[in-house]
């Protein structure tokens, strides 16, 4: 849970500082930009190959492995003098990231009994959500009360703590031979179901919400210092969201991907219909909330039931493809903001959303495509 949280920490923790890093290494914001969005398309595209390759690793060998990475690409990030080494020692923290969500989903939930594991998987949803709501506040705060430097490279902190727990601690084991390296129901069909569905909602999420700042501003009408508050809002509501839907993971995990994926379209159909008024603004971007987190938790949670082959592959895929849709939804709110405006972007991420409601619908529908499960090893 800490390196998830430290993890996606530093994932985000550039936009609280765009503006200190650049006055001080002389670059635009734009290029600043390019510290976020080149993370999450290096993740997306490293997924799969790096899990691939190391599929014969024992995974506490490659968690220590990737938290050296991170501890050493946090300190060379705090110390660079330049934006080219500062973009290269992101690009490996993006590497490191693209590995560690593919692992450690299997790792942590094969040290539990089968009926609580949905709740692991919230746990760490749990983490990496604070990221948002404590970890990105406190850095930016940090930041602004010293220099950039200083709260990127306290990050190294916590992923040492990790690296010595963990080398310490977890059993050594062959990846194939761990409790939750095989899918408990492979289901080649509903793995291509979850997988469309999480794409198209994420590309749906991220093509209103790369401009909701703008769109609380001009549309609702709140000002600068609402805006921040509302954004700690939504913080909050995706925290809420994430633990109040990991109840339901080891229940009903159909039901929580489902119901995560409609409150999301909801809450964006809401706001583009709706959002002119801020009490509704409010209402419906609490729902937006509540849902951008558990819809990925949810995907995770499904990827350890029905995944074909190996979990770690399937979990990297689905990675993979939601940083995919990430890219992809700020890619179309781009094409969509200047012909319909920022109303618009809402009303176009609010229909990728219901394209994933419809794509679960027929995958509920339709017979899945069991896979037999390899034999005991």
């Amino acid at each position: 849970m800490l390196a998830a949280f430290t993890f996606n920490t530093a994932e985000n923790l550039p936009i609280g500082l765009l503006d200190l890093i650049s006055d001080d290494l002389r670059v635009s914001l734009s290029a600043v930009g390019l510290l976020v969005t080149g993370y999450g398309v290096t993740v997306a595209v490293a997924s799969v190959p790096l899990t691939h390759l190391t599929r014969a690793v024992p995974r506490r060998h490659v968690l220590t492995g990737l938290l050296v990475a991170l501890a050493v690409s946090s300190l060379v990030a705090a110390l660079t003098p330049s934006y080219g080494l500062l973009l290269a020692a992101r690009l490996l923290t993006a590497l490191a990231q693209a590995l560690f969500w593919a692992v450690v989903g299997p790792v942590a939930v094969g040290l539990f009994p089968h009926d609580v594991r949905g709740r692991v998987v919230a746990a760490l949803s749990v983490a990496g959500s604070l990221a948002l709501v404590l970890g990105v506040p406190a850095g930016t705060w940090l930041g602004r009360l010293s220099v950039w430097q200083v709260p990127v490279a306290t990050l190294a902190g916590p992923a040492l703590v990790c690296l010595v727990t963990i080398a310490v601690l977890l059993p050594t084991s062959r990846p194939e031979e761990e409790p939750a390296a095989y899918g408990t129901s492979p289901d080649l069909g509903r793995f291509r179901i979850v997988l469309a569905a999480g794409t198209l909602s994420a590309t749906g999420a991220f093509t209103g919400y790369t401009y909701l700042v703008t769109f609380l501003g001009e549309v609702s009408g709140f000002s600068p210092d609402a805006v921040g508050i509302l954004f700690m809002v939504f913080g909050l509501a995706c925290l809420t969201g994430v633990s109040l839907t990991g109840a339901l993971l080891d229940r009903r995990p159909r039901t929580a991907l489902s119901a995560a994926v409609a409150t999301q379209a909801v809450g964006m159909l809401g706001l583009y219909a709706a959002g002119t008024d801020r009490a509704a603004a409010v209402l419906f971007l609490v729902l937006m909330g509540g849902a951008l987190g558990p819809v990925f938790m949810a995907t995770q949670n499904e990827m350890l039931h029905c995944a074909p082959g190996r979990t770690d592959l399937a979990l990297a895929a689905n990675s993979g493809c939601y940083n995919a849709g990430i890219a992809a939804g700020a890619a179309l709110g781009a094409v969509v903001l200047p012909s319909a405006g920022v109303r618009g972007t809402f009303l176009a991420g609010g229909l990728m959303t219901v394209a994933a409601c419809a794509v679960l619908l027929t995958g509920r529908l339709l017979p899945g495509r069991a896979v037999r499960k390899p034999p005991p090893r």
